[in-house]
């Protein structure tokens, strides 16, 4: 899917009235999604535990 049909299908979710605000938001929120999403995909992954171990919350 292209980058303009990314962005036409997310305007087509977003009520007749919206803010700048929230369309930044959408796209905001799908952004983090897709890189977390490549991330996984891609092996770039840690565990509850290591996360935890990492800030000292074991």
């Amino acid at each position: 899917m292209s980058m303009k049909e990314k962005v036409l299908e997310l305007l087509d979710t977003l009520p007749d009235e919206f803010s700048w605000d929230d369309l930044m938001h959408e796209i905001y929120v799908r952004q983090a999604i897709e890189l977390g999403l490549q991330d996984s995909e891609t092996g770039r992954v840690r565990t509850v535990e290591q996360v935890r171990q990492q800030f000292g919350l074991s």
